[in-house]
């Protein structure tokens, strides 16, 4: 991952109580490559400059996946579907076309509960 500075990128952080279970969903499931393996942590490209980091429980940080959500911005947002559903996928519906926002997604969850989306800009 090329970073541009010391403040360039970000990553989102998701806690689970089952560390091998959640990585199995992002490793297996949404194929995302691992960045870096941490033990007790794994981070995962999600794209350019985007990080996932999956974190077993510790402390005061809890897996809370109220209230949050992660967008993964794919062009092929049905070839996604399709292979999150024949892999088993908590899915929340099919594909749609949001007007609103100019968008066309599908919602799916993690073991967690912290649900992620798979959206392209019309």
């Amino acid at each position: 991952m090329q970073q541009t500075g010391p403040d360039a990128g970000m990553i989102t952080w998701v806690y689970c109580k089952d560390l091998e279970e959640a990585a199995r969903f992002y490793d297996d499931v949404l194929e995302l490559p691992l960045w870096r393996d941490a033990g007790a942590a794994r981070i995962y490209l999600a794209g350019e400059q985007a990080l996932i980091g999956v974190c077993r429980e510790f402390e005061n940080r809890r897996a809370n996946p109220e209230g949050g959500m992660i967008t993964l911005l794919r062009e092929d947002v049905d070839g996604w579907y399709s292979r999150l559903q024949a892999k088993g996928a908590t899915l929340h519906g099919a594909p749609e076309k949001i007007e609103q926002f100019g968008i066309y997604s599908f919602f799916c969850e993690d073991p967690n509960g912290y649900v992620i989306e798979v959206q392209k800009f019309l």
